[in-house]
């Protein structure tokens, strides 16, 4: 008797690829997503930087657009500007 694992039909790699584009589109949405997307910048450069205590979590809590503290809105915003050499403010960065 032939497993379910072998009667699953071929995956469709092109509906893949429409998938994967449209979370990428998704994910660039958030403005901090964008602003490090657009300036090549990682979320190890912005911890690297940052001279205040950040996690990927809260990183990737800010690109996925949850909210966050404005304690920790602001700690985002300094490391980025640390790490840009630009001025961001926390209203460019979230805007909930």
């Amino acid at each position: 008797m032939q497993s379910s694992r072998n009667n699953k039909k071929k995956e469709n790699h092109s509906y893949k690829y429409f998938q994967d584009e449209t979370k990428t589109q998704i994910k660039l949405k958030w403005p901090v997503a964008r602003i490090l997307v657009e300036n090549k910048l990682t979320n190890s450069d912005l911890i690297s930087a940052s001279t205040e205590s950040i996690t990927y979590k809260m990183l990737a809590r800010a690109c996925k657009g949850r909210r966050l503290t404005p304690h920790v809105q602001v700690k985002i915003c300094n490391a980025l500007n640390r790490a840009w050499g630009k001025t961001y403010t926390v209203r460019d960065l979230f805007n909930y």
